[in-house]
């Protein structure tokens, strides 16, 4: 199901203490974007009205303690899951909690992509 416009800059006014974000479409969903200078980094995503944060070694016990599981998707019975876990409901209405929770998502992003990114033929 895609994102709806309202949805979108729900996201955007609720990640605004973080700084900017760009929500993007995303196969039939989107992906939440940090924009900095070297590149946007994508550190949630947005399924059927659930936010996902970015998961790594560092933040998934934040996760699993909250109850907490990670995105999954499936086609043709196969199922696969991905390093994003849905984002407990009490910080929607926690702005200060979710910028932390939010910070270590970006920071596991930008670990996960250091060293992925191919150089361009020049």
């Amino acid at each position: 199901m895609a994102v709806s416009t309202e949805y979108r800059i729900f996201v955007e006014e609720l990640f605004e203490p973080l700084g900017p974000v760009k929500v993007k479409k995303l196969f039939g969903g989107a992906g939440i974007f940090a924009p900095l200078p070297e590149g946007d980094v994508m550190f949630g995503l947005i399924a059927q009205q659930s936010i996902y944060l970015k998961v790594g070694d560092e933040n998934r016990r934040d996760f699993e303690d909250e109850g907490m599981t990670a995105f999954t998707y499936g086609r043709d019975g196969k199922r696969g899951s991905m390093s994003y876990y849905e984002m407990p409901e009490r910080l929607y209405d926690d702005p200060d909690e979710l910028v932390e929770w939010a910070r270590k998502a970006l920071d596991v992003a930008l670990k996960s992509r250091t060293g992925k990114r191919k150089k361009k033929a020049g």
